[in-house]
């Protein structure tokens, strides 16, 4: 099953290489966001998100001045229709982009009302096997004042992407400087990373 179409994957290929991200407003259809937003919320009910932290491996540590984020970690049969669409999305990424790229991991995340995370490039100096990254937002009725938009630091100033319904931001793991703004009202989204090599290897303490 192809989601999308050749020509649709090349222009947004074409935008990753030119400005180092690209933003995709209606990315999956109403059946899968509902399916998603259910599932968040019964983790959110059963109090399943854990505390975000920073660093990998044995330097993984909370930090409440830097993010203030909580966190539930998907395995592939939880969410399979979603799964399917970004493996086959970086398989495109693979092949359009000749970049090598073997895996990815993603959670829900959840940034309650007064959090955010500051500045920030999703690679760490002891796990640099995040290649791409990618955000769903699943904000039903976001709008201006509720915060938590994700700002991009570019030499040539800022790009700010409001988190809005159904959107997907996808951006050079290791190059883009961004951070989350402070939210007003709380904000979801699936965040992820697609990976040079697999999951299990430098693993990232949960």
């Amino acid at each position: 099953m192809n989601y999308f179409k050749e020509e649709q994957y090349i222009a947004w290929m074409d935008a990753i290489a030119e400005e180092d991200f690209v933003v995709i407003d209606n990315f999956i259809d109403d059946d899968m966001f509902q399916e998603i937003s259910t599932f968040f919320e019964e983790k959110l009910v059963a109090n399943d998100l854990e505390k975000a932290g920073i660093g990998a491996m044995g330097l993984h540590v909370v930090e409440k001045k830097i993010r203030g984020d909580y966190v539930y970690w998907l395995e592939e049969n939880e969410l399979s229709a979603y799964f399917s669409m970004i493996q086959e999305m970086m398989d495109q990424i693979r092949r359009l982009c000749f970049v090598s790229l073997s895996d990815f991991e993603c959670h829900l995340a959840h940034y309650p009302a007064g959090t955010f995370y500051k500045k920030h490039v999703d690679q760490f100096k002891e796990r640099n096997n995040r290649i791409i990254s990618f955000v769903l937002y699943l904000n039903e009725d976001w709008k201006k004042g509720d915060g938590g938009e994700l700002i991009i630091h570019k030499e040539k100033g800022k790009i700010v992407v409001e988190p809005i319904k159904n959107r997907l931001i996808l951006f050079k793991s290791a190059d883009v400087l961004h951070e989350v703004a402070m939210t007003n009202e709380k904000r979801l989204s699936i965040t992820g990373w697609m990976l040079n090599n697999p999951v299990g290897l430098g693993f990232l303490a949960k």
